[in-house]
């Protein structure tokens, strides 16, 4: 059963450093399907309504919660109307009427929203955004990856080949629903007539979307933001001696955890694990790993201040890890595979080092390289540091988001005005 929250518009304290002079605030509608397990995607989506009220805009929020989808029949129901989600589309429109906003920015859309929520906000008169947070518009499981290795096997070709490998969550009925509705929606034209800008969180992610047939001149690059922790804080100690090399993340093995284990065995630098997950038993057995287990979230940073590098040695192509954004506000350098949007986010030897994915050997030369030079790693962090104001700040990510929002409502504005000539 569909039970949208809706909250109510609230302006932001003021302008900020990420308004637009001169210009009037934007009243934006921001639509998100919650996920049953709170994630990152969830956190993100908070952090940028509560971003854009910062920077003065009129903010109204509609979010749908999976937790209301109990019983198998809701499951089958939910699954059969995925594709269109008549009763959440419903929802969107009724939203929009009452608020009238400029814009709706829609962020996860699967299962209760689906894509065809653009068609019907563009036909009241609003423009529409889409951040694409993961692959799901041509991956029935959003991340390009099967058996722990990446793969693009529906990128242009028939998204009904996740049901047979069951890529949606190990279900066929589940890896069906979302076949289905990918399925429809590239053969509607959804992505290319209805939504006035996509924005994707990497480079490396634009040109997969490219792939799938996303229309170029729409795609905008824009990271998700990060609050800065603050680098005088006494808690975080960012000007005291570093020492070892930390991993924070799931104990899974698409994200590398295997090859970070040999590669602690073959080199000389300490590694600390902190997180959990299936693999974290036998990591635990591992020489050259202490495991920590899970942290919350002040301890994570008082490691990642005390780490001379962080490691993300991951197999898989990530979408955009926020542990690397963490690092570099901290000033820690990254080492991570080069795959996918990591040799996007890490300049190798500027910000960090970028090694071969499932390279033991190669990572543990890279880890050693780090505390072996202490100074280099240092000037690594402090560049790091750089990085991360320029691109990460709330600032910096809302003054993005808003030109975009701008570029979405004049094309949207262009639209109507030729479709009445």
């Amino acid at each position: 059963m569909i039970s949208p929250e809706v909250a109510r518009s609230r302006p932001g304290g003021g302008p900020s450093a990420s308004a637009v002079p001169g210009a009037a605030p934007l009243r934006i509608l921001v639509v998100h399907n919650r996920y049953q397990v709170r994630g990152g995607e969830d956190s993100v989506v908070a952090q940028e309504v509560a971003s854009l009220r910062r920077a003065g805009q009129t903010v109204e929020t509609l979010f749908f919660d999976n937790a209301g989808i109990r019983t198998g029949w809701d499951r089958l129901r939910t699954a059969y109307e995925a594709a269109h989600a008549p009763r959440g589309i419903a929802a969107v429109v009724e939203a929009v009427r009452a608020f009238r906003p400029d814009l709706v920015h829609a962020h996860n859309v699967f299962p209760q929203v689906s894509p065809g929520m653009h068609a019907a906000v563009r036909a009241e008169g609003a423009a529409t955004v889409q951040t694409l947070h993961n692959f799901r518009v041509t991956c029935a499981n959003g991340i390009l990856m099967r058996e722990s290795r990446p793969c693009e096997d529906c990128v242009a070709g028939s998204p009904y080949r996740a049901v047979r490998h069951a890529c949606y969550r190990g279900s066929r009925l589940g890896s069906l629903a979302v076949a289905r509705m990918i399925d429809v929606h590239r053969r509607a034209g959804t992505w290319q007539r209805d939504v006035d800008r996509f924005i994707a969180l990497t480079p490396f992610a634009r040109a997969r979307f490219l792939a799938a047939g996303l229309p170029e001149s729409r795609i905008r690059i824009k990271p998700n933001g990060l609050a800065d922790p603050g680098l005088a804080d006494p808690g975080l100690d960012t000007a005291g001696p570093r020492a070892g090399i930390l991993f924070v993340g799931r104990l899974v093995p698409e994200k590398g955890v295997g090859t970070l284990m040999e590669a602690a065995r073959l080199g000389r630098a300490p590694v600390t694990v902190i997180g959990e997950g299936p693999e974290e038993a036998v990591l635990r057995r591992a020489p050259g790993l202490t495991v920590l287990g899970p942290q919350d979230r002040a301890a994570v940073q008082a490691a990642m201040a005390r780490a001379a590098a962080l490691v993300v040695p991951s197999h898989w192509y990530e979408g955009l890890p926020m542990v690397i954004a963490e690092a570099f506000s901290l000033g820690t350098p990254v080492v991570a595979s080069r795959i996918g949007a990591l040799a996007d986010l890490v300049a190798d030897g500027e910000t960090g080092l970028l090694v071969p994915p499932r390279d033991p050997a190669g990572l543990a030369r890279a880890l050693d390289r780090i505390v072996e030079d202490p100074d280099a790693a240092r000037a690594m962090g402090r560049r790091a540091r750089q990085a991360y104001e320029r691109d990460w700040t709330e600032a910096a990510v809302t003054a993005r988001a808003l030109a975009i929002y701008r570029e979405a409502v004049a094309a949207r504005s262009t639209d109507t005005d030729r479709a009445a000539a």
